[in-house]
């Protein structure tokens, strides 16, 4: 406390969101255990023997999070030496005697709920959830006493202008709206035979559609991998360069204009009722922490100048808004293509605005610039594929999900350089000087990787 200019003897106000924690366990302690309904106090003799294994579900958080980030941080701060303010707290919770502290009541924890209830182990599951929101909400509650790179909620201002854009073809979805589609047009055909003729035919119906698709298909990914490996044969550039990327890449979106003309002139869109469309989106499964971080990040709305986007080769933008409309994120502007109709039934062709990386890149740009000159701004990308590649390096922020790896060696071929985002915050926070805070530039032939949408939540809002 001396090392950080504390005065012991001077009374310290608590930090609400320090109140909040300590309250919470001893209303925990004593028998006081929250929930859906209010208090349920345990006042019984038998019932005050788990009140030990609650009140300990509710310390353990709070052990294993701070041996976590005491290890965490030591990793990075090693070059600084015996510098470093924190130095004291971070050998503290790095040591090995804090670590076997935090395994102790871990152990204690699973002794005492052995004799647990499925009941009442669902309550422990709470508890301990709680325990760990209200400890990230005290670290989010502390006052920041210098200048940071994240979280951009709290490094934005109102002359600022932030704009989050994302694929959505398996960067929010766990399965390509192309796989989907084509499942509805087979149930589509099967259900129009079948009210005219007899199950035979309905078969038969079913399998020929099914036997179209999966030549199409098999051809489609034959004729991408070749597209990609004519991509690679490029020669390796020593350095970023963009230019010959944008050439390169010219490759694929003249190959996928040329497999949506073939999905066209086949017909087999043909007929796909809209509301069947609509339900299908509803029921759409995204990746998990994705709905919950664009339900979040619309929230900030309030506070700060953000758009969002999603940019997205999709044959059918209904698809995307039935899904997005499903949680409640109608502030997101949808760019994909668009199904013809025919009052409600497709006629299988397709009004084609973006089918290629070319377009989506196109679009970001046509995005940033009408949002004027008048503020700075802020623009971040969230993709999964080669198709994303463009945008993903004219944002400030182009961050990938997942791990595709043409994605990667077509990026390496050409000098972009891929780094996990975690360390590369770390990196940037302690090259931030005076009150520079936005290290962030698009067009750098940096990448960032993450491991899920949780990651992108982090960085990007906070707790």
């Amino acid at each position: 406390m001396q090392d950080w200019g504390v005065d012991p003897t001077k009374e310290i106000i608590p930090n609400p969101a320090t109140l909040k924690y300590t309250e919470f366990l001893l209303a925990t302690a004593a028998g006081k255990i929250r929930g859906e309904k209010g208090h349920a106090n345990i006042v019984t003799p038998f019932e005050k023997t788990k009140i030990a294994a609650y009140t300990v579900g509710a310390m353990t958080p709070c052990m294993r999070l701070y041996a976590f980030l005491g290890k965490e941080l030591q990793s990075y701060l090693k070059a600084q030496g015996n510098c470093h303010p924190y130095k004291r707290w971070i050998d503290t919770y790095s040591s090995t005697s804090f670590e076997e502290s935090a395994m102790r009541i871990e152990d204690l924890l699973d002794k005492l709920s052995v004799s647990l209830t499925g009941g009442e182990l669902e309550i422990m599951k709470k508890l301990y959830c709680q325990a760990m929101k209200l400890e990230v909400e005290f670290f989010n509650a502390q006052s920041i006493v210098q200048p940071v790179v994240v979280p951009f909620t709290k490094v934005l201002d109102k002359e600022t202008q932030l704009v989050i854009c994302s694929d959505f073809d398996l960067t929010c979805t766990m399965l390509d709206s192309c796989a989907i589609l084509a499942e509805l047009a087979i149930l589509t055909a099967s259900k129009v035979v079948q009210s005219d003729t007899d199950t035979l035919a309905t078969q038969k119906s079913s399998s020929v559609m099914r036997n179209s698709w999966d030549i199409l298909s098999k051809q489609y990914a034959e004729e991408y991998q070749q597209c990609i490996e004519s991509l690679l044969s490029a020669e390796q550039a020593e350095t970023f360069d963009y230019e010959s990327l944008c050439k390169s890449i010219e490759k694929l979106s003249d190959f996928e204009k040329q497999a949506n003309s073939r999905i066209m002139q086949s017909g087999l869109l043909k007929g796909l009722n809209l509301e069947d469309i609509k339900r299908n989106g509803e029921r759409l499964i995204l990746q998990d922490g994705c709905k919950d971080f664009f339900q979040k990040v619309i929230t900030i709305k309030e506070n700060f100048d953000a758009d969002f986007h999603i940019l997205s080769f999709c044959w059918c933008a209904d698809l995307i808004r039935s899904s997005i409309a499903s949680g409640c994120l109608n502030d997101l502007s949808i760019h994909a293509n668009e199904f013809n109709y025919e009052g409600s039934i497709s006629t299988g062709e397709i009004i084609t605005t973006m089918e290629s990386p070319t377009d989506k890149v196109n679009k970001l740009r046509s995005i940033l610039s009408k949002l004027g000159n008048e503020k700075k701004q802020l623009s971040i990308y969230i993709g999964d594929s080669v198709g994303d590649l463009l945008c993903l390096l004219e944002a400030d922020v182009g961050i990938v999900i997942g791990s595709n790896s043409s994605l990667r060696r077509i990026g390496e071929k050409f000098g972009v350089s891929f780094t996990p985002l975690h360390p590369a915050v770390i990196k940037k926070q302690m090259e931030v000087v005076g009150n520079d805070s936005y290290p962030w530039k698009g067009l750098s032939g940096i990448l960032y990787t993450a491991s899920s949408w949780t990651e992108v939540h982090a960085f990007i809002l906070g707790a």
